[in-house]
């Protein structure tokens, strides 16, 4: 299994944006003010997969006191890293269509000033879980081996 490519993550975020900005544009007008913290869950799952992360790195260093870590819980933590971090980039995508449709139009739409702040909290949100699921990826790799060290 190869680590996740930013340029992969990066083409995720365009297409959800391209597309959540069509959607908008033909939709907008028959939607309700999105709530302003809608985006915080992201943020919430950034949380637990770092604080997963560092007590994973940990016992995957073989750190003194640390247990050692089972292949399977490697393995699961690796597929939530990698499906977190295209998770964040399709909702950044999203976020920053709806940003980019919202700034042009928010004296046109009363509820689009709330919608504006909603998407930059939701665009915050979805890179801090991007960038906690690569992190999360990065620890899960195993230490190299010192030649002469056992």
């Amino acid at each position: 299994m190869r680590f996740t490519r930013p340029r992969d993550l990066a083409a995720v975020a365009i297409i959800a944006g391209i597309l959540a900005h069509l959607v908008l544009r033909l939709a907008y007008d028959t939607l309700p003010a999105l709530p302003r913290l809608a985006g915080t869950t992201l943020l919430v799952i950034a949380v637990v997969e770092v604080v997963f992360a560092f007590s994973l790195r940990s016992r995957i260093q073989r750190r003194p006191g640390a247990r050692p870590v089972e292949p399977l819980t490697a393995a699961r933590a690796v597929a939530l890293a990698k499906a977190s971090s295209v998770l964040g980039a399709l909702m950044f995508g999203a976020w920053t269509g709806l940003l980019i449709y919202v700034l042009p139009v928010r004296d046109a739409f009363p509820e689009a000033g709330n919608d504006l702040v909603t998407a930059v909290i939701g665009m915050i949100s979805a890179l801090a879980l991007t960038a906690a699921a690569l992190w999360l990826e990065h620890c899960c790799k195993t230490p190299t081996e010192t030649p002469g060290k056992d």
